[in-house]
């Protein structure tokens, strides 16, 4: 066989298994787990949206928002979220990749510690460190209990409602640690507003 046949066998061979491949791999593949997940966890595989009371989807479980005004300034009937570098903009998900001891993070931990200990009417050794610090992705839609409950008597104030109401909807939603011991316990703020207007509404 001369070499122009062998390089053209070769090249054929070379295509044929690229198509068949791409077939299987590339949609054969995607169409078998997609419909894996429709089935066995349907609101996972579609993002694990959130709804309101119509219906309507307003937001992910695994993607923070921002409850803040069209100037930055926190909304004070909402749960307030940590900070975030990427915004909770979910095609852009960063850390503010600072290291500990870099004098502009010290600077803005500081800020926002203080900012939030006026706002929350404690002292500034009272906010949590994750009312302070960003996540690694900028989206994580959780803060700690501890921030959460902090939070309690200025929404009960803004809202007019009791603290003890607001109380249990913050501890009716508490998420534990992963597979029992993983991580800490934490309550997701999309959801735990969404039971917040709510309530007021009932």
């Amino acid at each position: 066989m001369s070499p122009t046949r062998t390089t053209v066998r070769t090249i054929g061979v070379a295509i044929r298994a690229m198509l068949v491949f791409t077939l299987v791999l590339g949609v054969g593949y995607t169409l078998v787990i997609t419909g894996i997940g429709q089935l066995a966890m349907p609101w996972q595989a579609n993002g694990s949206p959130v709804d309101d009371e119509k219906g309507t989807v307003v937001g992910s479980a695994l993607i923070g928002q921002s409850f803040t005004d069209s100037d930055g300034e926190a909304l004070h009937e909402y749960f307030q979220s940590r900070p975030s570098a990427a915004g909770y903009d979910g095609r852009g998900s960063t850390g503010s990749n600072l290291g500990p001891e870099n004098p502009d993070l010290i600077a803005a931990i500081e800020e926002r510690r203080e900012a939030i200990a006026e706002r929350e009417g404690v002292a500034v050794d009272e906010v949590p460190a994750d009312a302070v610090t960003a996540s690694a992705s900028g989206l994580d839609p959780h803060i700690s209990v501890a921030y959460a409950l902090l939070q309690v008597p200025r929404i009960a104030e803004e809202r007019g409602l009791d603290e003890a109401a607001v109380r249990t909807i913050v501890e009716s939603r508490i998420q534990g640690r992963d597979l029992g011991f993983l991580g800490e316990e934490r309550v997701d703020v999309v959801e735990l507003n969404l039971a917040l207007d709510g309530q007021e509404g009932s």
